[in-house]
């Protein structure tokens, strides 16, 4: 306990860590302000009503989640940073597919990347108006939510404009905190409306199982605390594999000796795709609840297993849930890693995997790597991602129980490990501790392969 509060006032003695701190938590406060900010003409409550009455599994739920509640309060931040995060998947997908993409990401160095940020600032504006016209339809379509008053074109014109305005606004606090606070500003907004609805979820647990089972409010607890153990592990797991550099000559003249090169390691991350594969099942999994109600609404006729696929405690919704993601896995790592350019890079360094020949066989030697250690990975996404499922069977509550897996848990755990790793960073330039005894942090920037020591 020394120690840790030790390494709080180091945190806090270096200025201009405990500045970028300061600054973070306001801009983080300034957005949660602005989710309670309601849309001129809209009523909240109504939508709150509304919102009760759908399923657990609702598209509309997962974006209120994502948003911290600012999607069902009818807010100016009521789209939230989804639709940059939907630009930047789009961007990046056209990275892996088209050659200009490609160009401005490999080669173009910081004017490349300088012109995709552009590109993508142009698309989420484009998203947010598509989205906010959708969010609008919905407010229309829900009854009691919009002041009948107000005329047609005032409240589609103003509203459009005030969406738009608080996403973009949204989008250049999180840049704003990455260039002067701690952390991927992006990241930590989407963390911050992650973990708005958990006080209220823990509560509520709390006190439906006090009175009545604590033994078992005790092990929920200790078994949310193994789960995420063990996603970090497994965020933060990689595969090291040796490389040699060529031996080198030192000194001048006759009097020179061959040195040894510098032994260096591979680093194949585990779950290189991150969160991806989650988010992208989910999305597929939307499907079937748009195609049970256009089926019953077009000829009254009820699908079993649509329902089935919509109700996400049952075993069909989360075996397809679980095989999608295991599928986008193996997909999303063969985008992100490859396997030639490392190869390629080895071959430039004259440097080597000792007993693998350089070129094709140090490509395949790394592909097939790839390839073995990616299905545990895979296999673990694919655990997470339907364990709420799993523990609210159990008879935990449905609005804590998405904190046991899913999206949720390895965004927290990702954001908070990229956080903690910078905060480290600042602790060991000033000689001070860092915030583990052996080892250091890896966040999720370290996605893929990385060359580096063993450290």
């Amino acid at each position: 306990m020394n120690s840790f509060i030790q390494t709080l006032k180091n945190i806090w003695s270096i200025k201009e860590l405990r500045d970028k701190i300061v600054f973070t938590l306001i801009v983080l406060a300034v957005f949660r302000f602005g989710s309670y900010v309601v849309l001129p003409g809209v009523n909240f409550e109504a939508l709150d009503t509304a919102s009760s009455t759908r399923g657990a599994n609702d598209l509309l739920k997962l974006i209120n989640t994502f948003t911290g509640g600012a999607f069902n309060q009818g807010s100016i931040f009521a789209l939230g940073i989804m639709p940059y995060i939907t630009a930047s998947i789009i961007v990046q997908l056209l990275g892996f597919a088209v050659p200009y993409f490609q160009k401005l990401q490999q080669k173009e160095g910081e004017s490349g990347r300088k012109r995709i940020n552009q590109i993508t600032r142009f698309l989420t504006v484009f998203i947010t108006l598509v989205q906010g016209g959708g969010y609008l339809a919905y407010l229309k379509t829900t009854p009691g939510a919009v002041d009948t008053t107000i005329p047609e074109g005032v409240f589609w014109f103003s509203n459009m404009i005030i969406l738009s305005s608080g996403t973009v606004f949204s989008m250049w606090l999180g840049e704003k905190i990455t260039d002067k606070g701690i952390g991927n500003g992006i990241s930590l907004l989407i963390m911050v409306g992650i973990i708005a609805s958990l006080p209220a979820a823990f509560v509520s647990e709390v006190l439906g199982q006090f009175g009545s089972n604590v033994v078992l409010l005790i092990l929920e607890f200790a078994f949310l605390i193994l789960v995420v153990m063990a996603t970090i592990l497994v965020v933060q797991a990689v595969r090291k594999i040796p490389i040699q550099a060529a031996k080198r000559m030192v000194g001048r003249g006759a009097g020179s000796v061959p040195s040894a090169g510098a032994r260096d390691y591979i680093n194949l991350k585990l779950s290189a795709a991150g969160v991806m594969p989650i988010i992208f099942a989910q999305a597929i999994m939307f499907l079937p609840l748009t195609a049970a109600q256009w089926a019953m609404t077009n000829s009254g006729v009820q699908y079993d297993w649509l329902l089935a696929l919509n109700d996400w405690k049952s075993l069909p919704y989360n075996a397809f849930f679980f095989i999608l993601i295991v599928v986008f896995t193996y997909v999303y790592t063969a985008l992100i890693v490859n396997p030639q350019q490392y190869a390629e890079y080895l071959k430039r360094q004259n440097a080597f995997i000792p007993g693998v020949k350089p070129g094709q066989d140090t490509q395949d030697y790394i592909d097939t790597l790839t390839t073995r250690i990616t299905l545990p990975g895979a296999i673990f996404i694919g655990v997470i991602a339907i364990l709420p499922a799993l523990v609210a069977i159990a008879g935990v509550n449905d609005a804590f129980a998405i904190f046991f897996g899913g999206t949720s848990l390895l965004i927290l755990v990702g954001v908070v490990l990229d956080t903690l790793q910078q905060i480290e960073s600042y602790l060991l330039m000033r000689k001070y501790d860092g915030l583990v005894k052996s080892g250091r942090i890896t966040g999720r920037s370290s996605q893929g392969i990385t060359i580096g020591t063993g450290m």
